[in-house]
């Protein structure tokens, strides 16, 4: 398997980042280091324009929103790795050293008949490529979209208003060469930034996640297998070990937490009016194949990015607490009474839930199907209103 976080890792590469921890300028942020901030920022000028000059088209308003709003929340993203940019680092090669000391150390040898943690970076691996994949594949299914109309009708030889990939009003003619080529080329760095950023910091929050649970789940295995009837000073040696590991996971747990709450945050906050905004459009984009697969699609991958904090937020607080069982399922009592305080404290940290939370809002499985429901809801309402809406424009014919 190639380096842990080494997709992640290329990502911010690409965006100028570096985690050479021997040269003093990757630790200090410079100009390359906030032009793609400011880049994607400028981005929100030409998409309020355009909502702006459609202000009483709601179809039209909408389709803007809902990118701005994805801008706004890539925005948050990139100013939090700015501010966290050596806890990123840090967490990174934390990881990376646990995980050479695993493979160094297998865990057979520690009475586990599971390597958690080699299977845990397999399945990192292949979550982080999957949802780069589909953040690229979003991103390449906008940028195509005008492409491929333009092919059609040169094809059928009918006249096609150009239109860009992002609902866009630029102070200059956006229609007419040169104009269209450099607003199509804008358009694409600035989709390749928000691919690039969202694939590194939600890619990284998960592998986070799954890395923590994977340590969590060894733990529990050692505990489960220590044997407490040696003698005191290997007992205790053993002991000490496993309250140190326990107190390195919590303290990466709360690192984890701390660098993330303004993502998480943002995330949930955005994302439950992306919600909105986003089923309206499919709601009233029905009798259109092309526009209900676009929106179909972004939709999906908006609610995958929630999907991944949530669900990450959740395997860490199930498997932190599932330590205290496994204390309780151990030979605990052949330990020395001395030593069973350590035990003891053990259980007592693992009896809180470790929680990613930002605010009010908890990452959790919980309130994903929270918001799901709130889709259903939001959905049918639309529904609803749309059939009532058709039956009185249809009675209002019938009237005249």
């Amino acid at each position: 398997m190639g380096t842990l976080f080494q997709l992640q890792e290329n990502c911010l590469r690409a965006m100028g980042h570096s985690h050479n921890v021997d040269s003093a300028k990757d630790k200090v942020l410079s100009l390359k280091h906030i032009s793609s901030l400011l880049f994607v920022i400028s981005a929100q000028y030409p998409l309020i324009s355009y909502a702006v000059y459609n202000r009483n088209d709601m179809e039209k308003v909408t389709a803007c929103l809902s990118v701005v709003l994805t801008n706004l929340l890539t925005v948050v993203k990139i100013t939090t790795f700015l501010v966290y940019k050596q806890d990123f680092w840090a967490m990174i090669r934390r990881f990376r050293k646990m995980h050479q000391q695993s493979s160094q150390s297998p865990s057979k040898r520690n009475g586990l008949d599971v390597d958690y943690v080699a299977e845990a970076n397999k399945l990192a691996s292949f979550l982080g490529r999957a949802y780069c994949m589909s953040c690229g594949l979003t991103g390449l299914y906008f940028m195509l979209g005008p492409i491929l109309k333009i092919v059609a009708s040169n094809w059928q030889g009918t006249i096609y208003v150009r239109e860009l990939p992002m609902p866009m009003k630029f102070p200059f003619d956006g229609v007419g060469s040169p104009g269209y080529e450099v607003c199509f080329l804008y358009t694409v760095l600035v989709t390749v930034v928000v691919v690039s950023y969202a694939s590194a910091v939600d890619g990284l929050f998960i592998s986070f996640a799954i890395n923590l649970r994977a340590h969590f789940q060894t733990l529990q295995g050692q505990i489960e297998n220590s044997q407490f009837d040696l003698p005191e000073k290997e007992t205790q040696a053993g002991l000490k070990s496993l309250v140190d590991y326990h107190d390195l996971l919590l303290s990466l747990s709360r690192q984890l937490r701390s660098i993330y709450t303004p993502t998480v945050f943002g995330q949930f906050v955005i994302t439950s009016l992306q919600v909105g905004v986003i089923i309206y459009q499919l709601v009233t984009s029905m009798d259109s194949v092309m526009d209900l697969l676009l929106y179909a699609t972004f939709f999906g991958s908006i609610m995958l990015q929630l999907f991944i904090y949530c669900y990450g937020g959740e395997i860490i607080k199930a498997e932190s607490l599932q330590v205290d069982v496994a204390v309780r399922l151990s030979n605990w009592y052949l330990a020395p009474p001395k030593l069973r305080r350590s035990l003891a404290l053990i259980i007592l940290q693992s009896q809180r839930e470790v929680l990613i939370r930002a605010g009010f809002f908890v990452a959790s499985l919980a309130n994903f199907v929270g918001v799901t429901s709130f889709q259903s809801k939001l959905l049918s309402e639309y529904q609803s209103n749309l059939c009532l809406f058709d039956f009185c424009r249809s009675a209002g014919r019938l009237c005249r």
